[in-house]
């Protein structure tokens, strides 16, 4: 069976990090997302992976090329404009055959594939979208089954009076190929306002598969906070085993620790980090290669990228660093904020609140204090 990885969104909502990585190459747990993607449908048996991508398919491609590195044969088709999650899917229509999978490409989850394509094909299922539950459903679009999980209403960003269940779409499908013929060629169009309301009002039979898997989607700084966080944490199943076997903290080869420095898992340090004379550094965090903690500092629950060098005393908490950037001595990033690729803080600042710097920014000494 193939699979369509949807890879073609700008990512607007965690800019400055997608200035100039699209957000399925932003690296978590030091390896780009979309690549625990594949990873996980290799795992699923799925080996066969098209990618529909739009905006910067360029680093997608050098990073991934034809997918024999991981195992995989990857094929890569670029839109020319935004197609939407289901014109996407029809501009790979030519190398689909049969049934086949969708995924949105932002999305970590230890979702039953086989489980879900045994339902799918059991109850003759034209599409079947995959189900989970969350706590606030007024900002998702709901999804009605009856008891055999046939789907019976979509209800798009529900008041709380209106809330009739609490499963949502999960942004992964099983759909048959006939679908594709409810959808434009060439045009905008969308599964979850078009195709799958289209589907019902035709009557095919179109199904939910609820499933209580670990889920989240990446689509902001703090849910990409978040997902670093739960794999450190051991809450994504798949990956718990390889996290354990380094019971809490992983070091990268031709890292250099001082004997002074003191390390509070959940940590993964990349290759040849370097951590400085007493500085400390606690989980969950991710230090990406080569980058520098200097003596005296204290980085905490924050995800740092390649080639970052920071000074000595300087403090980072629930921080997201880009690659090439460098903070000076004495300053503190906390709360959120995010400082991007190739930036440079000098000394004595202080950011928090969420503050986003963009990429290649300068900030002098003691220039901002939030």
């Amino acid at each position: 069976m193939k699979a369509v990885i949807l890879v073609g969104g700008e990512g607007t909502r965690l800019r400055p990090l997608t200035v100039n990585l699209p957000k399925p190459m932003l690296p978590v747990v030091n390896r780009p997302f979309l690549e625990h993607v594949i990873e996980y449908l290799k795992g699923q048996g799925i080996g066969d992976v098209i990618l529909s991508m739009g905006y910067r398919s360029d680093v997608i491609e050098e990073y991934f090329g034809d997918g024999k590195r991981l195992g995989v044969d990857l094929r890569l088709v670029v839109e020319s404009t935004p197609l939407g999650t289901a014109g996407g899917v029809k501009n790979v229509e030519q190398f689909l055959d049969g049934t086949f999978l969708v995924l949105n490409g932002d999305i970590m989850t230890d979702l039953d594939l086989r489980a879900m394509i045994a339902f799918h094909r059991e109850r003759g299922s034209k599409a079947t979208i995959s189900l989970t539950p969350v706590d606030d459903p007024t900002a998702y679009g709901l999804v009605e089954t009856d008891a055999q999980g046939r789907v019976q209403r979509f209800i798009e960003k529900p008041r709380p009076e209106d809330i009739t269940t609490n499963l949502i779409n999960a942004g992964t499908y099983v759909l048959e190929r006939e679908v594709l013929d409810l959808i434009p060629s060439a045009k905008y169009h969308m599964f979850e306002r078009g195709v799958f309301p289209d589907l019902l009002s035709r009557n095919h039979p179109i199904y939910g598969y609820r499933s209580n898997s670990y889920w989240i989607d990446i689509g902001t700084p703090a849910k990409y906070l978040s997902v670093n966080r739960d794999i450190l944490h051991g809450r994504v199943a798949r990956l718990q085993s390889e996290l354990k076997s380094y019971e809490g903290i992983r070091v990268g080869e031709g890292a250099d620790i001082d004997p002074s420095a003191v390390l509070v898992g959940p940590v993964i340090l990349g290759q040849r980090v370097k951590v400085g004379a007493r500085a400390r550094v606690t989980g969950p965090t991710v230090i990406g290669d080569d980058s520098v903690i200097g003596p005296d500092s204290v980085v905490e629950e924050s995800i740092l990228w390649s080639k970052v060098r920071i000074a000595g005393r300087v403090q980072l908490k629930g921080a997201i660093l880009g690659r090439d950037t460098v903070v000076e001595q004495d300053s503190s990033i906390l709360g959120g904020a995010i400082v991007s690729d190739s930036c440079s803080v000098g000394k004595d600042n202080k950011l928090d609140r969420g503050i986003r710097v963009w990429p290649g920014h300068s900030i002098g000494p003691r220039m901002i204090s939030f």
